[in-house]
């Protein structure tokens, strides 16, 4: 029961703390958080590109979606393992919403609660790297990645 409350309190998080970003106000939207044992799974559609970005040339909205997008994983590692202390390992999934209505990955990893974010690095992208997370940069802007095998590990 106490693994209930945590996630409830994770997602509560969620929808408060990261209503908004830095480079785009659409809120995040999770799409499936699974914990079982000292294991979780937590996927989440990144936010669009921001309405203020669409009177200037594409690739500028898509970089500063892709910027939010590595921002918002970071900072979803971050909450998950704070507001659900037993989970030690978690997979992290990340996708936007395609042209087609379909979800393109495009970010994953999976993280050890003891391994440590280097916060003084000053590169987000090889931050995120550092701490696990996989990804593929073209000109700044996030490339769509093969989805891995969707169930959990028993």
């Amino acid at each position: 029961m106490e693994q209930l409350w945590e996630a409830a309190e994770f997602v509560r998080k969620l929808q408060t703390r990261m209503r908004f970003g830095k480079l785009s106000r659409a809120p995040l939207r999770l799409l499936r958080l699974e914990v079982r044992g000292d294991r979780a799974e937590c996927e989440w559609m990144a936010r669009p590109p921001d309405p203020w970005d669409a009177d200037l040339v594409p690739s500028i909205g898509e970089r500063n979606a892709s910027l939010q997008a590595l921002e918002d994983s970071l900072a979803v590692r971050n909450l998950l393992f704070s507001a659900i202390p037993g989970v030690s390992t978690a997979v992290f999934r990340v996708y936007r919403q395609a042209d087609d209505g379909d979800a393109e990955l495009i970010i994953t990893g999976t993280m050890d609660r003891r391994e440590q974010v280097a916060d003084h690095i000053p590169s987000l992208a090889m931050r995120e790297k550092l701490c696990g997370f996989r990804f593929w940069l073209d000109d700044g802007v996030l490339g769509t990645l093969q989805p891995e095998g969707y169930a959990m590990s028993p």
